[in-house]
């Protein structure tokens, strides 16, 4: 079994570190796509300028162009790379040629051959304009070969990747990660998203992953092949993936293209560099544009790559702090898609919240109804429901706004209207069961009000449309499901309470109404 430990967690993500035979390995980690042939920047100085420690090169056009000097060197000597090597099988090339001149047999033996550390079988993928009838021939195909790596492998230090197909069919992406978590692979790898991330089909990819990740165990570590840009890294690792590798950072080079965390520009374009990595920081985009172009091409490959290894170093600290969700929003907004794979988060916000910490180092930041699927408004809404029960005497309820319970009891303006409720409609004080209504959690029991984050957390204000009828449908089903005498609602003549208190009014006819006092 794959030695995988993991340090700290957020979401779906984890900062692990995977045990490999040429050194541990610290995840989410970015793999640069090495091609010997196209490389501006050489794996040795992947290490030492980038502190770059695992890598991922194509063994079968290795294979096909120096099978023999990297087979008698060994792959680590051939690249002049000290760290970890993955290898993929040529399955690319099927995709974009058809065929390749090898048998699944043959890659495998010629990775162990080259003394790989993580090797892939030769899968069959499943490319994006194909019917589902071709898919599942591809996913039955990838499993059928998945089943002979046990017999033709001769060696047990080498971590096999089992790669999932399906293409754009959910349904069968899930069909072949539950196959293939039969088999006892140590890493699992989602296969063909390329044209999906091409497409900006964040949306559509959110869904592979979840289609992979909840039918393969959740100890092994989960690969994202041609993951891209950095800026949907943050949105791959959010998800659950700990490897991706790309060949962007090069590719775009190539085509004086500038990478961002947010997008890329071309070099044309640019009138600053907005970066102060050691390419950017003394000079300015006429002196790039002046450059021979292979000198040119390999100072932007420089710039790509800080950009890449510096996301993932965000990503890490934000995972560590509690605040990956904040992360990606940020970059969410980046773009469109990115965005509208956020929307897509909601569909699986009871799955997010069962795999995320319950306590953080910090608040939380609530921007829009998008933060309505974080796992913190999740868990309150599912445990208020299935653990809490009122206080026995609490025979009147009071629904009191806020935006932080903690301070709101501290407030002077809350003691006066709590008195002056009491007086005016002749209530004993030790009736009453104070709960307050906060966005984007919905009902607050007092007696929870210090339970974090409940008041660890600033909202934008006023809330959006969305993040109201939410309140007021957790507002409805409290009330429907705890016994109460009374039922009072304050209001204080703000826009969003009063659409709350609408939404109520047509949720609770049946039930005994609401009472609404306006101070």
């Amino acid at each position: 079994m794959v030695e995988f430990e993991i340090k700290s967690r957020d979401l779906l993500a984890r900062i692990g570190r995977l045990k490999t035979k040429s050194g541990r390995v610290e995840t989410p980690a970015f793999l640069p796509v090495i091609n010997m042939a196209k490389q501006s920047v050489t794996p040795r100085e992947l290490w030492e300028e980038f502190g770059c420690r695992i890598l991922i090169t194509n063994a079968y056009i290795i294979k096909k162009q120096q099978a023999e000097e990297a087979a008698r060197l060994g792959i680590h000597s051939f690249l002049d790379f000290p760290g970890v090597v993955m290898t993929d099988s040529g399955a690319y090339q099927i995709l974009a040629y058809g065929d390749i001149e090898a048998a699944p047999r043959e890659i495998i033996k010629y990775q162990e051959e080259i003394d790989t550390d993580i090797a892939t079988i030769l899968d069959l993928p499943t490319g994006w304009k194909v019917s589902k009838e071709h898919a599942e021939y591809t996913v039955r195909e990838t499993v059928n070969r998945a089943k002979k790596l046990e017999e033709l492998k001769s060696r047990n230090d080498i971590l096999w990747v089992g790669p999932i197909q399906g293409g754009r069919y959910i349904d069968l992406v899930a069909r072949s990660a539950q196959e293939m978590s039969k088999l006892p692979f140590d890493i699992h790898a989602l296969g063909s998203p390329t044209p999906v991330m091409e497409q900006y089909l964040f949306d559509l990819l959110v869904e592979m992953i979840f289609a992979a990740k909840m039918n393969v165990p959740f100890n092994r570590p989960f690969h994202l092949f041609g993951a891209g840009h950095p800026f949907m890294f943050a949105l791959a690792v959010a998800l659950g993936c700990d490897l991706f590798d790309s060949a962007a950072y090069n590719i775009f080079a190539q085509d004086d293209r500038y990478l961002t965390a947010y997008g890329t520009i071309h070099l044309k374009e640019l009138e600053y560099l907005p970066c102060s990595c050691p390419v950017c920081y003394r000079r300015d985009p006429r002196d790039l544009r002046e450059m021979p172009k292979n000198e040119r091409e390999a100072e932007l490959t420089r710039h790509n790559l800080h950009v890449c290894f510096a996301e993932i170093k965000r990503i890490k600290q934000a995972i560590i702090e509690g605040r990956l969700w904040e992360h990606l929003m940020i970059r969410a907004h980046g773009h469109p898609s990115l965005l509208q794979a956020m929307k897509r988060l909601k569909n699986y916000s009871e799955i997010i919240e069962k795999y995320s910490p319950i306590a953080k180092r910090g608040g939380l930041f609530v921007f829009s109804s998008i933060d309505l699927a974080r796992p913190e408004v999740t868990r309150h809404s599912k445990r208020l429901m299935e653990r809490y029960e009122p206080p026995e005497k609490a025979g009147i309820l009071i629904l009191f706004p806020s935006f932080g319970p903690r301070r709101t009891i501290r407030s002077r303006r809350y003691k006066k209207i709590l008195a002056d409720v009491c007086e005016k409609l002749n209530i004993d004080k030790g009736e009453l069961h104070v709960c307050f209504y906060v966005p984007p959690f919905g009902v607050v029991p007092k007696e929870l009000s210090d339970v974090y984050p409940l008041s660890q957390c600033e909202v934008t204000r006023p809330p959006d449309m969305e993040t109201t009828r939410y309140v007021a449908q957790q507002i409805i089903e409290y009330v429907k499901k705890n016994e109460y005498k009374r039922r009072i609602m304050i209001l204080e003549s703000e826009t969003w309470q009063e659409e709350v208190a609408q939404i109520c009014m047509k949720g609770l006819r049946e039930e005994r109404s609401l009472e609404f006092l306006t101070v």
